[in-house]
């Protein structure tokens, strides 16, 4: 009869090299990867999660971008693009879907953006304040033809100040302009204009869509 001899170590021994397996195969996880992105129109990078921190810079439209991920409760996420790291607004982000692109506020949930946090220094101005729920928002970014007007537009429109309205999202050539927002004519010119954010844009009365933004 052939004897068995029971090994006491061999059960330790296996249990051993299973911890060890599965801490190297936590390991091998990847990291949260970024996300790739493009830019929706040309959009000023910010400094920090609102408009009211510095611009480092403006990243033209079509541009690919990095993404770290967005804020939590809020629309302001983190990019590399074009030589630059900071904030930019969320809609103004594209990612592809079905062959399409979808802007990355609307499919925040569903691609699991990852979530980002930002500390306030006492160097850089604080987070501007969450706007209220009667705020406007602008619609979409579209594809338009940026317009250079001439220098007699700018002197109407000084000569002729609009009430300003205030919107949500950063003003960005292509964003559409909802029905709400009333827009004023210029004489003998194509284009209407209004003040947003304290800035005059000039409109496409076709298509309510912003063609160019005065600094």
């Amino acid at each position: 009869m052939t004897t068995w001899l029971k090994r006491p170590d061999l059960k330790c021994r296996n249990l051993t090299w299973l911890g060890l397996g599965a801490v190297l195969s936590a390991l091998a996880l990847p990291a949260q990867a970024q996300m790739t992105t493009t830019t929706a129109s040309d959009i000023i990078v910010r400094s920090g999660p609102g408009q009211n921190y510095p611009e480092i810079g403006l990243a033209t439209r079509g541009s690919p971008a990095m993404m770290d991920g967005c804020l939590e409760g809020s629309k302001w996420c983190r990019i590399d693009v074009n030589g630059m790291r900071g904030w930019v607004y969320a809609q103004y982000l594209t990612i592809r879907h079905n062959g399409a692109p979808v802007a990355v506020e609307q499919y925040r949930t569903q691609y699991e953006v990852p979530t980002v946090t930002y500390e306030t220094t006492a160097s850089i101005a604080p987070p501007a304040p969450v706007p209220g729920q009667g705020d406007i928002l602008l619609g979409p970014v579209g594809a338009v033809e940026a317009v250079e007007p001439p220098e007699t537009v700018i002197g109407y429109i000084e000569e002729h100040p609009a009430q300003p309205v205030y919107v949500r999202n950063e003003v960005a050539i292509g964003a559409t302009l909802p029905p709400g927002v009333v827009v004023q004519q210029v004489p003998d010119y194509d284009y209407d204009y209004v003040v947003v954010n304290d800035r005059p844009v000039l409109v496409d009365p076709g298509t309510r869509r912003i063609v160019h933004i005065y600094d």
